[in-house]
């Protein structure tokens, strides 16, 4: 009698959220991941030479990355149920192809409406690679070893809009702008032909019917906020239509939060937050995010118009603390897996608030070297905190809610950007104000020796060759200039003294995170 065949090797179950080889997929993914969010960076150093191409006005050219930011907010929280619905990783290869088709598209568009247009459509597919990408990894990878996959993972979220602007003034300084596009094609069907042979699949699940009240609800209350962030520099702050958005937004967020707490199936699983780790983690993230957005939107601004650098060499002088950060990632993944999160995240925090505590001695002859040193021991904070946080916020959801927690993390990271340009930016008007009163009252003094400095530095420029009327009135121009200049490296002071107080607070909040048990759940499927 012959021995029977040994039966062939197969998957664990996903019901155990295991795979014992999961390096090779989660690599796979994160391709995906690191394209979507490289794009939300690099599109912004080409910005000037499409006004160029296209023949339109800054105002014009802004909703080429505003059209993409709305539409990445609509999208984005419909990604938990139509994880469910098709399978999650037929959903991500559904939307690497249409991230991949318009990102083509935008490469051969041929005026500012194409582009926006082609912006949406590749929106559309970024919009949903991050949140697939996180639930097959809570889906994939066991729970022992989620800081080890999430160290992998974060490299792509930090790293990307770090070297975006480098890799962006590359190729728009020396090769061509449609390139920041035509560079994701390769890539892209690279991916998706390593995604479809290499990467696990995950059956669909039993769907309810689709709550379109809720997705009505937050599709509103996002593009709202979002829009009003993108515009209200141009529209005005305090102009009826940004406090009409503002308003908007908090009323539909107010509804939506009822109604999904309300309904049996609801398109977010707001039930979710009954996690203490995951509540705490999801507040904290969305910390992390205010103050990684006041260093990556402000700093540029200091450096290029304050110190004359170019888009190229910004993004340079930050493409070293991001290195450092994506060594630190994995050191902290692998550390959390051992220790959990209760002293990674209060000390990451800790070294972020450092960092943003030593931008307090900023000025407008500040070297060089301090300002990546102060971005470095940020950086570190950043590796240290953000892997473990996001560990700990999926360290007690069961494995078929991956999919929502993932959505509503990434909602919470898109309301943690978008209150960040809010917040930032009415610190910055407020201390401003504050500032330019104190100068505009210290030259109305009028005292004697500010008289003299003035007198004497007309006189030189009358030397140089300039009547009393024209002298004046360079003189009163260069004035302008120093002050603007003086009081926005103040203001940028005050508000990075006033996050970094905050951290500190998140910091004792984090000594309640917790590396919890993953709560058991009957009828998982199994991966393929």
């Amino acid at each position: 009698m012959t021995a029977a065949a040994p039966a062939p090797a197969q998957q664990p179950s996903i019901a155990s959220g295991q795979l014992v080889r999961w390096q090779a997929p989660l690599l796979i993914l994160v391709i995906g991941a690191f394209m979507a969010v490289l794009d939300t960076s690099i599109v912004n150093v080409a910005l000037p030479d499409m006004i160029n191409v296209f023949g339109v006005d800054q105002a014009g050219i802004e909703w080429v990355s505003t059209a993409y930011t709305l539409a990445l907010g609509v999208v984005t929280p419909l990604s938990g149920w139509l994880g469910a619905k098709f399978g999650i990783r037929n959903m991500y290869m559904v939307a690497l192809i249409i991230f991949t088709i318009g990102s083509a598209l935008c490469a051969f568009s041929w005026n500012l409406n194409s582009m926006i247009a082609f912006r949406i459509v590749q929106a559309v597919g970024g919009g949903l690679i991050m949140p697939a990408v996180q639930a097959m990894m809570i889906r994939m990878v066991p729970r022992n070893q989620l800081g080890a996959a999430g160290g992998i993972f974060g490299m792509a979220v930090l790293l990307a809009p770090a070297i975006g602007p480098t890799l962006g003034g590359y190729l728009v300084e020396f090769v061509d702008w449609r390139w920041i596009f035509t560079i994701n094609i390769p890539v892209g069907v690279i991916a998706i032909f390593l995604a479809l042979r290499g990467v696990p699949n995950v059956p669909p699940t039993p769907t309810q019917a689709f709550d379109w009240w809720g997705a009505a609800a937050i599709a509103t209350s996002l593009f709202a906020l979002l829009l009003a962030t993108s515009e209200g520099s141009s529209w005005g702050w305090g102009s009826e239509s940004i406090v009409l958005l503002l308003y908007v937004s908090a009323v539909s967020m107010a509804f939506f939060i009822w109604w999904e707490l309300h309904i049996p199936h609801p398109l977010l699983n707001l039930r979710l937050f009954k996690y203490r780790s995951f509540a705490i983690a999801n507040l904290l993230l969305m910390v992390i995010s205010i103050s990684l957005f006041g260093v990556l939107f402000y700093l540029p601004v200091y450096m290029q118009s304050i110190r004359g650098l170019g888009a190229f060499q910004s993004g340079y002088l930050q493409l070293p603390p991001a290195l450092l950060t994506g060594l630190v990632m994995p050191f902290a993944g692998r550390l959390y897996d051992r220790v959990g999160p209760r002293v990674l995240v209060p000390v990451g925090l800790l070294f972020i608030a450092l960092g943003m505590y030593f931008f307090r001695q900023l000025t407008i002859e500040t070297a060089f070297f301090s300002i990546i040193w102060w971005n470095c021991v940020r950086s570190v904070g950043m590796g240290l905190a953000m892997i473990p946080t996001q560990s700990a916020a999926v360290s007690e959801i069961p494995p078929m809610q991956a999919g929502q927690a993932s959505a509503i993390t990434n909602v919470v990271n898109r309301l943690g950007g978008a209150f960040g340009v809010v917040l930032m930016v009415q610190l910055f008007d407020h201390y401003n104000h504050i500032q330019q009163s104190g100068y505009a009252n210290l030259l109305q003094q009028g005292n004697v020796p500010q008289q003299n400095a003035v007198q004497q530095a007309i006189a030189r420029l009358q030397a140089s060759g300039l009547d009393l009327a024209h002298a004046q009135a360079a003189f009163s121009a260069l004035l302008q200039r120093q002050i603007g200049t003086t009081v926005f490296t103040n203001t940028f002071d005050i508000v990075m003294v006033i996050i970094a107080l905050a951290l500190v607070v998140c910091a004792v909040a984090a000594l309640a995170l917790k590396k919890g048990k993953v709560a058991a759940e009957p009828g998982h499927a199994a991966m393929d």
